[in-house]
């Protein structure tokens, strides 16, 4: 069943904010798929992973930290990060990808913060696999879990990132796992396949979610689609 209220509450009514939701679930589960629907709803997106790569450049700090930590070898030309090569490290090493979160998570997390503080928009989505460990609870006024069955999950990481099946298979390992929605969930949404389900699930949850917080005065819905590129 998609779309499922788990929690009717709005976490920090009141606040002179953006209304901001938080989208997360298991890499390949679909997220930006559900992302882009909340977008044509008028919803600002932040994506976690696109402000890291906007925090990677050549020389940054973080650049320097990673560099530090995993070598030479993880720098390709022009001195961009080689996520590929970052990647059959970390996935391949739970304490490689501890090290790795550290360094990011709280750059990542202050970054977005500003984003959303800086905006106009009255609706944001945080999109982000590790939304819940980064910290970044605490920001959200919803919380949505975009789930989808294991196998599609390998299928569509493998045929997105042209990886062989056991590279696809580490990386979803070293992903969040959710094998029962958390309480902390209010929205679930799944998403193995049948786009005019996952379109009605994400209309169902905005109406349950976003605008009754609208009706009560919390925080108005944004009219008008924005994006902000970090």
């Amino acid at each position: 069943m998609s779309g499922i209220p788990m929690n009717s509450s709005v976490r920090g009514a009141g606040r002179k904010r953006p209304f901001v939701i938080g989208l997360t679930g298991p890499i390949a589960s679909g997220k930006s798929t559900v992302a882009a629907l909340l977008q044509e709803r008028g919803a600002l997106v932040i994506d976690a992973d696109q402000v890291y790569r906007s925090l990677l450049h050549p020389g940054s700090g973080l650049w320097e930290r990673i560099v530090a930590r995993f070598g030479q070898g993880v720098v390709a030309s022009g001195r961009q990060i080689d996520r590929a090569a970052l990647g059959q490290i970390v996935f391949h090493d739970p304490a490689a990808l501890a090290d790795l979160e550290r360094m990011t998570h709280p750059q990542v997390v202050a970054e977005v913060r500003r984003l959303i503080a800086a905006t106009n928009a009255e609706v944001v989505v945080i999109e982000a696999v590790k939304l819940v460990e980064s910290g970044l609870l605490d920001d959200v006024d919803s919380l949505w879990l975009v789930t989808a069955d294991p196998e599609i999950r390998l299928c569509r990481l493998a045929a997105s990132r042209g990886l062989s099946e056991e590279e696809a298979r580490a990386r979803l390992g070293a992903s969040l796992h959710v094998a029962e929605p958390d309480a902390t969930v209010d929205i679930l949404i799944e998403n193995s396949g049948d786009m005019s389900l996952v379109t009605r699930a994400v209309a169902d949850a905005w109406d349950a979610v976003v605008a009754p917080a609208a009706r009560s005065n919390l925080e108005p819905v944004a009219t008008a689609a924005a994006k902000e590129t970090p």
